[in-house]
């Protein structure tokens, strides 16, 4: 354990001299405060700052995000797929379309942030898809209702991996997955918003077209444009160029990470580093991780309001009632990120999540006669949702947590996305509208997917334990990575994962 970083100390971390701001990461506590330039900065207070200024900001676009993509089920029940005269398979079709543009540039875009700017392309993805999400409610035939979900899904498909990259840069290891299932939360809240939003706006039928659902897209279509404006003036960069900082917090923010990451080399792009996490079978397993929670994650978002209103509920009711088992969700997604955080533990609880969400998919194939009984197919919803969003939160922080090499950690991050989306494309084609009430495919799919991960989240668990030992034989684990000129990333033998 080294020594308190004095006064004396601190003039390792001069900028000019950037190999030698490293300090040990238990000499930096939550209780303890670290002088630099005879001034102290408190670690607890500065992370307090730190979430305040980022994680709103980000928050709100993952949350304009989630109802921009997921608001066409609400749309459904209010007259699209009569208006547009689609089938139920070309609705599908639409649906699917989305995540093949999602995750065919998915990991160009988080290229493009490498190379670029959080604040300049963050909120610039933000206005498109608030553009294309605004024309979606003036198409007037299925041909352009196809390109809009197809060029939603280009618009959206840099902004989770770009903000778990992001994320990377501002805190340590064991501080992000928490910050990751903060942000995430936003996607349960989105679906409650969503139902809210949908119930008012639904009242505007009549209103210039015949139905309502238009309305849904053009209102929250503008109001994600109007924010993306102004996300240029309040999404940060890096610490380095962040304004709210003094220098003596900026020095200790490099400081702690530099001892605990590679936040604070100074990478250049390379395509080797690209390859690096092509070639990963791990970066692949944290992929399928997110791929086998996707399916039902999506399937479940989209049609929620399809499957709540074949309960017989009408479509005004069917809106109001998706917004309890988001709350639920957003709820059960916050207690499980704080106990596994605080526990260090995560495998346990992505398994745990998703036998909970297993439970309510049984409910839901269970009820023969979901008419004559609703309560307990709605009751199923509540168990769905509150394993689905904790186990997706903690499964996408696992590229965030455990690669490292900034290019390496950008791809894998995308790459999970990518991977994981795949599912998506295939949950969009199950929900088919003769199915239903019970939707015995869709629910069998989303059940067998829970199923599977609760499979590869205890092989990665096995990997990731059995490689640390494995490295516990070959090299202490290291303690101070910043300074290392040496250091190899994750494939470093000092190196320890977390599982």
């Amino acid at each position: 354990m080294a020594e308190p970083v004095t006064e004396e100390k601190s003039q390792q971390y001069s900028e000019s001299d950037p190999d030698k701001r490293s300090v040990d990461p238990g000499s930096v506590t939550a209780s303890e405060t670290v002088d630099f330039e005879t001034n102290s900065v408190n670690e607890k207070s500065l992370l307090r700052k730190l979430d305040i200024r980022l994680l709103p900001a980000v928050g709100i676009l993952y949350l304009l995000s989630f109802l921009d993509r997921s608001n066409v089920g609400n749309a459904r029940i209010e007259g699209l797929a009569s208006d547009l005269g689609m089938t139920g398979n070309q609705y599908l079709t639409g649906l699917t379309l989305y995540f093949i543009g999602y995750v065919i540039f998915e990991i160009p875009c988080n290229i493009v942030l490498k190379r670029t700017t959080p604040r300049f392309w963050l909120p610039t993805l933000t206005i498109l898809w608030g553009i294309v999400a605004t024309l979606m409610g003036i198409v007037q035939n299925l041909t352009g209702f196809f390109i809009a979900r197809f060029f939603l899904g280009v618009a959206e498909s840099g902004l989770f991996p770009g903000v778990v990259y992001y994320f990377s840069m501002w805190y340590k290891r064991r501080e992000r997955q928490f910050r990751i299932s903060l942000f995430f939360g936003a996607a349960a809240l989105a679906g409650s918003f969503g139902g809210i939003l949908a119930y008012g706006i639904g009242f505007m039928r009549g209103t210039v077209w015949e139905h309502g659902w238009r309305w849904i897209f053009i209102l929250e279509g503008i109001a994600t444009v109007l924010i993306a404006f102004g996300a240029y003036w309040f999404i940060y960069n890096y610490p380095d160029t962040a304004g709210f900082l003094s220098d003596k917090e900026r020095k200790f923010i490099h400081a702690r990470l530099a001892s605990d990451s590679d936040a604070t080399h100074d990478e250049r792009f390379t395509w080797d580093n690209v390859l690096r996490a092509i070639k990963d079978p791990k970066c692949w397993l944290y992929g399928l991780s997110f791929h086998t929670m996707s399916l039902p994650l999506y399937t479940f978002s989209l049609f929620l309001p399809s499957i709540i209103n074949a309960l017989g509920y009408r479509a005004a009711t069917a809106q109001l009632l998706t917004i309890p088992p988001y709350a639920f969700a957003f709820l059960t997604t916050l207690t499980v990120a704080t106990i596994s955080e605080r526990l260090h533990q995560r495998a346990i609880f992505i398994i745990g999540s998703a036998i909970f969400a297993i439970i309510g998919y049984i409910m839901l194939l269970a009820n023969k006669d979901p008419i004559a009984h609703p309560g307990l197919s709605y009751a199923g919803t509540f168990f769905a949702a509150g394993g689905i969003y904790p186990a997706t939160a903690l499964a996408l922080s696992w590229p965030a947590i455990n690669v490292s090499g900034q290019t390496k950690r950008a791809v894998a991050n995308a790459m999970q996305i990518s991977i994981g989306n795949l599912g998506a494309v295939l949950g969009t084609q199950l929900y088919r509208s003769g199915d239903g009430p019970r939707y015995i495919v869709g629910h069998s799919f989303a059940l067998g997917y829970l199923v599977g991960n609760v499979i590869v989240s205890s092989l990665l668990y096995f990997i990731l334990s059995r490689e640390n030992k494995r490295r516990d034989g070959v090299a202490p684990e290291v303690e101070e990575v910043g300074h290392l000129k040496d250091w190899d990333g994750d494939e470093d033998p000092r190196w320890r994962f977390q599982y």
